[in-house]
């Protein structure tokens, strides 16, 4: 079987997000063996500069559903940024995993040299093909977030390892 559009995305942004919500629960699990309040994890950062922890799983959210829409040609759901807790950040992933549910492969298939414009910061765009966007622009960008995620409770002492963060959600 050829290599699809819908098959090089959604189940990928699925799986990742399934893990995503697994480390979730493995720190919350740490806090509370540990005796400490989960939520010090929510604004922690690597570095000064760097987005803290609830961004990193909100733009991780929103580069799968908002990457997925816009090479569909079809409308994200828009959720806002109010995310504070474990437990809502678990909802956050919760509702762009059903979200993802709801696209139909045929809707991304076919869509390889369509182009995208779309948003970089705030005053500038790109365009490219759907094929290139996913490949060089949705896909890395979501990685990014997700690895940051993964790294700042890696570096707060959650017992992660590479599977947590490869497979955590097939266990």
């Amino acid at each position: 079987m050829a290599i699809t559009m819908s098959s090089a995305s959604l189940p990928i942004f699925r799986t990742m997000l399934g893990n995503l919500s697994h480390i979730l629960d493995k720190a919350v699990a740490h806090a509370q063996a540990r005796k400490f309040d989960p939520a010090v994890l929510t604004s922690y950062r690597l570095a000064p500069d760097m987005l803290p922890f609830t961004r990193q799983i909100q733009i991780a959210c929103d580069a799968a559903k908002n990457g997925v829409a816009r090479m569909a040609g079809i409308e994200a759901p828009k959720f806002e940024d109010t995310e504070q807790t474990f437990e809502e950040l678990k909802a956050r992933i919760a509702k762009t995993l059903a979200w993802l549910e709801t696209v139909p492969a045929e809707k991304l298939d076919g869509n390889e040299t369509r182009e995208i414009t779309f948003p970089v910061g705030r005053e500038a765009t790109r365009t490219m093909t759907a094929e290139a966007y996913l490949k060089h622009w949705a896909l890395p960008n979501f990685f990014f977030h997700v690895s940051m995620a993964y790294a700042i409770l890696r570096h707060n002492s959650v017992e992660l390892g590479k599977a947590d963060y490869l497979a955590g959600a097939a266990r």
